[in-house]
């Protein structure tokens, strides 16, 4: 099995934590997941489906997301310039993994906050 120890110096020494630190964030996952929902959309449509998120956060995940080939950014020269972003054959590959998790989360999310809801810590220990 795959050590999970990072090495700050080498990506390549863990790849799991390396993938997962940069698509497991939650704006990754609403990006890529309205992507797949809605094809092929324009910063703009992207903001107003994801409608929480700062446009300086959606530009960040945007670039990371193509600069990890999992979509591309295609300018048009029109005037303003448009912008389109779809999912790469690599970001659509990526999706069959993050729809089980979503199935998962649907099916389970009650389950986890009745957990949380139920919740009790355990007693703080006194410093001797």
């Amino acid at each position: 099995m795959a050590t999970l120890k990072r090495k700050s110096s080498d990506a390549d020494a863990c790849p799991i934590r390396d993938v997962l630190d940069r698509v497991g964030d939650r704006w990754s996952m609403l990006v890529l997941c309205t992507l797949a929902e809605n094809g092929t959309l324009r910063f703009s449509a992207l903001k107003a489906k994801i409608d929480d998120i700062s446009q300086r956060m959606l530009a960040q995940t945007l670039r990371r997301l193509e600069q990890d080939g999992l979509l591309t950014r295609t300018v048009y020269p029109t005037n303003p310039p448009r912008v389109d972003y779809a999912l790469t054959p690599l970001g659509k590959s990526l999706l069959d993994p993050v729809w089980e998790l979503v199935r998962w989360a649907k099916q389970n999310h009650r389950r986890v906050l009745d957990a949380r809801r139920n919740y009790v810590p355990p007693p703080r220990q006194q410093a001797l």
